[in-house]
Parts: structure tokens; C-alpha cells; sequence
């Protein structure tokens, strides 16, 4: 068991939404420390998220995309007697949480510009589809193809 760490960093809320989280995925988006930047581009999102869903409140669905989003298992590399072996184990809440921001973010530094594609990646995360999606399913597969090294986990 993991002891607690004492000084994680927490994130003041957003000033629109009121969410932690929705202020770390900002974090995320930010580059250079063009936070500004960041948040013009998220809260431009949440309006073509609004328009396209017809939900007025579209921090539900952010929050929908992180958790289907977010892997339960993944593969860790253990080295034993000389051979490296992939190893399943669950992943806590802020390594879950961690994850899908970082993929979402991903898949949408791809082709169109990033408000748009971010708009679309949210959506589709919260249908259970889209690149983010896919990545975490390749991530499940992962382990369960090495479930018969889970006795070797530490």
C-alpha cells in the first residue's frame, strides 16, 4: 500500500465552471505557460460542445470522457532473473485521472485546430469512442494478454 503523499500540488477551481479538474485539464492544454491561452481554448470547446450536444452544461460531459477515459489496469515492466516481464496492475485515481487527460489532450494536438478536435475527442470520449478510448483499450488488452504474470507483482 502506497502512503499518502503530503504535498500534492491542488489546483485552485476554474473561475467559470467552478471544477478542479476541469482547471488541471487547462493545465494540461497549457504550453509555454500560455495559460491565457489555455483557457480561451477550453471554454471554446465547452461552446461547440453546447451547440453540438445541445447540453447546457457541458462539464458533464468533460467529466463523462474522463471516466471512460481512464484505464482500471495497465502494464508495468518488472525485471526477473534476467528477463523483463509485463506485469498487470490497477491504476489509482489520480493516475487514472492523469491518463485520460493526457490522452485526450493527445489526440487532439492532431490535424484541425485544437478547440474544435478537443471539442469532438470530449464527445466522442463520453460516447465510449475516439482515439482516447482506443488507446485505453489497447492498454486493457495489454494486461490481460500478461495476466499470467500478476504473481510477480510487487
Amino acid at each position: 500500500m502506497r502512503r499518502k503523499v503530503k504535498n500534492r500540488n491542488i489546483v485552485a477551481p476554474d473561475f467559470v465552471y467552478n471544477s478542479q479538474k476541469l482547471e488541471k485539464f487547462i493545465n494540461y492544454i497549457m504550453w509555454s505557460g500560455k495559460k491565457e491561452t489555455a483557457r480561451k481554448v477550453m471554454y471554446a470547446t465547452f461552446d461547440i460542445i453546447k451547440e453540438k450536444t445541445g447540453n447546457p452544461n457541458p462539464l458533464e460531459i468533460f467529466d463523462l470522457a474522463m471516466r471512460n477515459a481512464g484505464p482500471s489496469t495497465e502494464v508495468r515492466s518488472k525485471r526477473i532473473g534476467g528477463a523483463n516481464y509485463q506485469i498487470p496492475i490497477e491504476v489509482r485515481a489520480e493516475r487514472k485521472l492523469a491518463l485520460a487527460m493526457r490522452w485526450i489532450r493527445d489526440a487532439a494536438r492532431k490535424g484541425k485546430p485544437m478547440h474544435l478536435k478537443l471539442a469532438d475527442e470530449l464527445i466522442a470520449a463520453s460516447k465510449n469512442e475516439g482515439a482516447a478510448i482506443k488507446k485505453k483499450e489497447d492498454t486493457h488488452k495489454m494486461a490481460e494478454a500478461n495476466k499470467a504474470f500478476a504473481h510477480f507483482a510487487w
